[in-house]
């Protein structure tokens, strides 16, 4: 093993766990002030419930044995795994440090949707979907991606989670969407504040490079490549939004260019480490203009996903997956593999069918999960609560308290 890969990796795990509370300022700026406190709140309690479910279940069913659909519990609450495992997938760094990485990521996915249904979900019943979600969803995607299952088998690519995190999260946002029904009280979005959402995309940003750069788990020219394609990415995603922003609403907004940049880095995600930087360039490009044809779309359904979770991250993922497939070239990681643009058709079309599936299962199976938790959890909160404000309501804390005293 090599120290330094080891190194880099425990870093890189640290950079993605501080995504969580980066998510928490974004989300929290973004959402109205009576509901602040409650959606930092469902960000940073992934970060207790998720980790003990991955060191007691999640890992080993996502990291272990031979099944197509999911593993076994050969590791569970790290069985057989000490500090001289090395984990069989890049021998340069350890089981336990590559337990710790993945870990991260399991932490952030169902955070993500919660984006979705901000100002009207009770906190008994997120508590139980972020159990569940995981095991349902989760687990078994990241085995059948990452793990060694069907897709990885089948030759599917996914660098760092345009199908596991992004599409998984945002497609299962719009399940919520659909099953929990419009705010009563909230009729127009207006932001709590601003410089929330600025520190907040600053931390995803500078997190993102965990994200990843450190999917190529170790110290390489794939880990630098990913490292440019995630900075190209985000920087033609935030400037395009920029400008969309300044033709279609008359003036440039902050929050769309932050929003752009997060568009750019959820769709950089699966291609990161196998495409060049001129496609990364498109890539950020592309993020933009679908995110903002998708949350345009949304609002003239009527869709009520708040923070537009979908539109970014759902079709974010979506979008990634699809260019991976027509971008990625073997000349840039042997790894890797050719798109249809550089003569390999069959791949684009194994992408494609992937992340179809992955997006209709994670729709059908959350719209459903979430109807069989409302049988013991109702997963709405009273008609009162939404009109009090969930922070007081539920947590009895306001976010801006400070201001008052």
């Amino acid at each position: 093993m090599s120290s330094a890969s080891n190194a880099y990796m425990l870093v890189a795990a640290a950079l993605v766990l501080l995504m969580t509370p980066g998510l928490a300022f974004f989300y929290g700026g973004l959402v109205g002030r009576k509901s602040v406190v409650t959606i930092m709140m469902q960000s940073f309690v992934s970060m207790g419930v998720t980790i003990i479910m991955w060191w007691a279940i999640g890992f080993s069913l996502s990291f272990s044995g031979s099944g197509p659909i999911i593993g076994n519990f050969a590791h569970a609450f790290l069985k057989g795994v000490t500090v001289q495992t090395a984990f069989s997938g890049n021998g340069q760094i350890s089981l336990l440090v590559f337990f710790v990485y993945q870990m991260m990521f399991a932490v952030i996915t169902p955070a993500l949707i919660t984006g979705a249904f901000a100002d009207r979900v009770s906190f008994r019943s997120y508590i139980w979907f972020l159990i569940l979600w995981q095991l349902v969803v989760y687990y078994p995607f990241a085995h059948m991606i990452w793990g060694g299952g069907i897709l990885a088998q089948w030759g599917v690519l996914d660098f760092a989670g345009g199908i596991v995190v992004h599409a998984l999260a945002g497609f299962s946002a719009l399940a919520a969407v659909f099953y929990i029904g419009k705010r009563k009280y909230v009729q127009k979005n207006t932001p709590s504040n601003l410089a929330l959402v600025a520190i907040g995309t600053a931390l995803l940003w500078f997190g993102w490079y965990g994200f990843n750069s450190g999917s190529a788990l170790s110290i390489d020219t794939v880990a630098e490549l990913a490292f440019v394609n995630t900075t190209l990415g985000a920087a033609l995603g935030a400037t395009t939004w920029l400008i969309l922003d300044s033709m279609y609403a008359g003036k440039p907004k902050l929050v769309g260019f932050l929003t752009g940049a997060v568009a750019g880095l959820a769709t950089i995600t699966p291609a990161a480490g196998y495409v060049t930087p001129a496609a990364a360039a498109l890539i950020g490009i592309t993020a933009s203009i679908v995110g903002y044809l998708a949350v345009a779309f949304k609002n003239k359904k009527g869709w009520d996903d708040a923070l537009d979770v979908w539109g970014v991250h759902g079709m974010g993922g979506l979008t990634g997956i699809l260019m991976l497939g027509l971008f990625a070239t073997k000349a840039v990681n042997k790894s890797g593999a050719n798109g249809l643009f550089y003569g390999n058709a069959a791949f684009f079309g194994k992408e494609l069918v992937a992340v179809l599936i992955a997006i209709v299962y994670a729709f059908i199976v959350t719209y459903v999960l979430l109807a069989i938790i409302n049988t013991f959890a109702k997963v709405r909160v009273p008609e009162e609560a939404e009109k009090e404000g969930l922070d007081g309501y539920l947590h009895g804390e306001d976010a801006f308290n400070i201001l008052k005293s």
